[in-house]
């Protein structure tokens, strides 16, 4: 008969592997469930760019707007109340940017905080006699490196029923997380070999500058100037007009247009108009 301790050794291995394999269990059952008829229905009438991809996009999709829901937590702020609707819309936007690419559901991000519409956040800035001076403003979303992601949901139905301006809160904000997923929020995401790495650098430093001087001399551009702030919301900004305007940045920049269907594993000009 085991002594004791090897008894007890037993129990605690036994514990650890219950432990690991539990949350394993727990998400193979969800992603295997079937997708409800109300979730199609959402995603017919709030991301309805969703008709237009191929059949095999929508269905990796579903599959991962599953675990999406699965794994994050959705929480909202002033008042309103998270439904399935809010967590499918914004977990369609999410997943859109992970199709056909062997990776985590973005592991690093825990929360998602959604706000009705536009919120206000503080910053705090320099006045002319180098104090420390607080204000507000209204932001639409907001990405942060612990782990969250704050939208306004107003916007994010906007964005998506509008899939053809270049502009869309969420793609936005989840672009970012993908960014910090290389452990800096620099607008170099992670591509997994220098050579990529080093044509990634020439390229979108060479976009980034041209906007720059683009927006200095007040020309019109394809790609927002919020883009210029600095290279991590240059990241974000092509991203959104990648998704949404893709023959138009094929046509008027051919190379950057040819890093993001490298990266993102897509090309969005088959399906969208």
């Amino acid at each position: 008969m085991p002594d004791v301790s090897t008894i007890l050794m037993i129990t605690i291995v036994i514990g650890a592997i219950a432990a690991f394999a539990w949350p394993r269990y727990q998400l193979s059952r969800a992603v295997e469930e079937p997708f409800p008829e109300a979730w199609r229905k959402t995603l017919r009438k709030n991301f309805p760019v969703f008709r237009r991809m191929p059949t095999d996009l929508q269905l990796q999709l579903k599959t991962r707007i599953k675990q999406f829901i699965h794994e994050k937590e959705f929480i909202g702020c002033a008042g309103l109340e998270i439904t399935d609707e809010i967590r499918v819309t914004v977990s369609a936007s999410a997943c859109m940017l992970l199709l056909n690419r062997d990776s985590d559901i973005m592991s690093d991000l825990k929360y998602i905080l959604i706000y009705p519409d536009a919120f206000l956040v503080k910053r705090e800035s320099l006045n002319p006699e180098g104090l420390p001076v607080e204000h507000r403003h209204g932001v639409l979303g907001e990405s942060w490196d612990n782990g969250k992601v704050i939208l306004s949901w107003d916007d994010v139905l906007k964005g998506n029923k509008d899939f053809n301006d270049g502009a869309n809160v969420a793609i936005h904000e989840f672009a970012h997380q993908l960014d910090h997923a290389s452990g800096a929020t620099n607008g170099a995401p992670f591509l997994g070999d220098a050579v990529r790495s080093k044509r990634w650098a020439n390229v979108l430093t060479e976009e980034y500058e041209s906007l720059r001087q683009a927006a200095y001399r007040g020309d019109e551009t394809l790609i927002d100037k919020y883009g210029t702030t600095n290279p991590a919301e240059f990241f974000a900004v092509v991203t959104e007009t990648f998704f949404e305007m893709p023959k138009q940045m094929q046509a008027e920049h051919p190379a950057l247009f040819t890093e993001l269907k490298a990266y993102y594993k897509v090309d969005p000009s088959d399906w969208i108009s």
